[in-house]
C-alpha cells in the first residue's frame, strides 16, 4: 500500500510495429484527435460530431442505410448488439463456423435463446454455400444467417454474395462480422444484400480499440421494431440507443467522446485515400508479403483464392517454436506478430498489414525479422531472398503503373 504524497511511477511504453490481427498502429492525426478537449455527450458540438460519424461510416460501409452509428464497445460488442438485438427466443439461426469468430457468434445466438443451426467448414476453409442453401431448405422460417467476411482466427476471406442471395430467398437476415475487412478490402453493403454488418475500430480503420461500427438496412430495423420481447441486454439496445444517435438525443449511456473524435479522423483518413486506393494498397502489400514468406520456405495456412489480403496466416515449419520467434520479433525488432488461436495455437502465425501499418517498410521489416529468427533456430534461410521476392512484388506493380 502506498501512503499519501508517494510517487507513483508515470506510463513509459514501447513504440511497437503492430503487425498481428489487430490493434495496428494508429495514425498521428488520429491521436491528436483523442486529445481534443473533452465536452459532455450531449453537447450541440459534440452532436455534430456524431452526427459526421454516422455520414462518414455510410460511406464506408457503402450504404444508404439510416442506422449506422458506433456501438460504445470493441467488435465484440458489435457482435453482440448485431445479434441480440435481431433475435429472439426460440429464432433459427444458421451460424457459418470455420474459426474462433463463427463459434462466438453460435455462442451468443444460444445464450440470446435463439437455436444455432451450425454450418461448419474445417480451419483455413470457407463456408461451402451449397451447405447454407441445404440447412436453409431443411428449417423453413429461419430468422437469419451469420457469418464472418475475414475469419481473424485462420486467415480466411468468406465470399458474401452468393450467401445474401440465399438469405434473400429465403427471407431471412443475414448478419456479417466484418470487423477485420472494413476499411481494408471491399464491404459493399448495400450492393451485395447485407442486412447486419458490424466492424471494430481497430483494425484496417486503425482507430484505437473502444468502438464498433455498426449498420443495419430496412429489413432488419423492420424486424427489430416488430420484436415481441425485450432485448436481452439493456447496455446493448439498439432501440434505445439509436434514439441517443438519432435525431431524438435521448440519453442512454454516456458515450466515449474522445474515442468517437478518434474515429471520426480516421474515417477522415480512409475516404481522403479512396476507398480504392486504399484497397488496393492492401492487396499489394499482402501480395509482396506472400512472396516473401513464400521465399523463405513457408507455406499459407488459408486455402489459395479464399486468403485475407491484409492478414497473412502462415504455417509454423516443423521444428521451430512458435512463441520464441514471436518474442524474439518483439524483442529484437519490436515487431508484434499475432500466434494461432484454437486447434491453431502454437501452429500458424498471424501477420496483419492492416490500415496505416500496411506499408512497405512494415513488409520489408517483417520479413527480414522472421528471416533472422528462424536462422537463430536452425531453420536456414536464404539471405536476403524474402526481401529480394517482396522488392520483385513492388517493382512489378511500379512497371504496370507507369
Amino acid at each position: 500500500m502506498t501512503t499519501a504524497g508517494e510517487p507513483v511511477p508515470g506510463l513509459d511504453l514501447p513504440q511497437r510495429t503492430l503487425l498481428g490481427p489487430g490493434p495496428s498502429n494508429v495514425h498521428p492525426r488520429v491521436l491528436r484527435a483523442l486529445s481534443l478537449p473533452c465536452v459532455g455527450h450531449l453537447d450541440p458540438a459534440f452532436l455534430e460530431v456524431m452526427n459526421g460519424t454516422a455520414a462518414l461510416l455510410r460511406r464506408v460501409f457503402e450504404t444508404r442505410n439510416r442506422l449506422a452509428m458506433a456501438v460504445s464497445g470493441t467488435g465484440s460488442a458489435g457482435m453482440e448488439a448485431a445479434l441480440v438485438n435481431f433475435i429472439e427466443p426460440g429464432d433459427t439461426v444458421i451460424v457459418g463456423v470455420n474459426g474462433l469468430f463463427g463459434e462466438r457468434m453460435a455462442d451468443i445466438v444460444e445464450r440470446a435463446g435463439g437455436r444455432p443451426v451450425r454450418i461448419e467448414a474445417p480451419w483455413g476453409e470457407p463456408l461451402d454455400p451449397d451447405d447454407v442453401a441445404r440447412a436453409l431448405a431443411a428449417n423453413p422460417g429461419v430468422r437469419a444467417v451469420a457469418a464472418v467476411h475475414a475469419e481473424t482466427s485462420t486467415g480466411v476471406l468468406q465470399p458474401l454474395e452468393p450467401l445474401a442471395r440465399l438469405c434473400r430467398e429465403h427471407e431471412a437476415l443475414f448478419i456479417v462480422d466484418a470487423v477485420t475487412s472494413l476499411g481494408g478490402t471491399e464491404v459493399k453493403v448495400d450492393e451485395w444484400g447485407l442486412d447486419v454488418v458490424y466492424s471494430g475500430a481497430q483494425k484496417c480503420l486503425s482507430c484505437p480499440p473502444g468502438l464498433a461500427p455498426l449498420t443495419a438496412g430496412d429489413r432488419a430495423v423492420e424486424v427489430l421494431l416488430g420484436r415481441k420481447t425485450k432485448v436481452r441486454s439493456w447496455y446493448l439496445d439498439l432501440p434505445m440507443v439509436i434514439s441517443y444517435w438519432g435525431a431524438e438525443r435521448f440519453y442512454h449511456h454516456t458515450a466515449p467522446v474522445n474515442m468517437i473524435y478518434a474515429l471520426y479522423e480516421a474515417l477522415r483518413l480512409v475516404l481522403e485515400e479512396g476507398l480504392e486506393a486504399r484497397f488496393a494498397r492492401h492487396r499489394l502489400n499482402g501480395r509482396a508479403l506472400l512472396a516473401g514468406v513464400a521465399a523463405m520456405g513457408l507455406e499459407p495456412f488459408a486455402r489459395e483464392g479464399y486468403r485475407i489480403p491484409m492478414l497473412l496466416s502462415v504455417k509454423v515449419p516443423e521444428g521451430v517454436d512458435d512463441l520464441t520467434v514471436r518474442r524474439e520479433l518483439l524483442a529484437r525488432a519490436n515487431v508484434e506478430i499475432g500466434g494461432g488461436l484454437g486447434p491453431t495455437r502454437g501452429r500458424i502465425w498471424r501477420i496483419g498489414l492492416l490500415g496505416h501499418s500496411s506499408r512497405r517498410e512494415n513488409v520489408l521489416l517483417v520479413l527480414a525479422a522472421l528471416e533472422a529468427a528462424l536462422n537463430r533456430q536452425g531453420r536456414r534461410v536464404e539471405p536476403g531472398a524474402a526481401l529480394a521476392a517482396a522488392e520483385a512484388v513492388y517493382a512489378a506493380a511500379a512497371g504496370a503503373a507507369g
